[in-house]
């Protein structure tokens, strides 16, 4: 006689997890609310915590409420308030040090539309254009600035972020100029 084995049988209704198409879509949706939370896309997430919340799973649903407290507290701050053009700059300089440049370089272009020319603002747009390889807008930046504040120059010396311009030759003319012969090229747009 031949042994057969026999599984367990399903229950009727019940499907694994795994099969769960309800289930997978809240999995889902919890993924990309998380990424868009990491991202700091708090609408996004928010949306998508939702849409999770709507779901089947309670688990999930617990999860995503947690997260969408925190995306709340996000949304519900104010902007930014900064009392003088230093602090704000102060802010913009921050974010470069925690290497997000595109949040720094907004800041740092608003302040420009809003302050104008000043010369560590100049010194700042050019620092980051170095962090950033545009290497032409870091040199004609830097010029800007040391022109506008000449003791920039032995600031410029020391700081690291310029250690991208270290070995180019137009870099030392700015910063060690020929007391005897031509001024720096200018770095002025044409």
């Amino acid at each position: 006689m031949a042994r057969t084995t026999k599984s367990a049988p399903h229950a009727p209704g019940k499907l694994a997890i795994a099969d769960d198409p309800k289930y997978s879509q809240a999995v889902q949706n919890y993924e990309s609310a998380l990424k868009a939370l990491q991202e700091r896309k708090f609408d996004r997430a928010k949306a998508a915590f939702q849409k999770v919340l709507d779901g089947s799973s309670k688990e999930l649903a617990d999860r995503a409420r947690v997260h969408m407290c925190a995306c709340n507290q996000q949304l519900d701050r104010s902007p930014l308030q900064f009392t003088t053009t230093e602090e704000h700059y102060d802010y913009a300089v921050s974010l470069m040090n925690s290497g997000d440049y595109v949040a720094a370089r907004e800041h740092l272009e608003k302040l420009q539309n809003k302050a104008g020319q000043l010369d560590y603002l100049l010194y700042g747009l050019a620092a980051l254009d170095c962090l950033t390889g545009r290497v032409e807008d870091a040199l004609r930046r830097l010029d800007e600035a040391i022109r506008t504040n000449p003791s920039l120059r032995f600031q410029a010396r020391n700081d690291s972020d310029f250690q991208n311009l270290a070995e180019d030759p137009r870099f030392t003319e700015l910063l060690y100029p020929d007391p005897n012969g031509e001024p720096a090229a200018n770095y002025e747009q044409a």
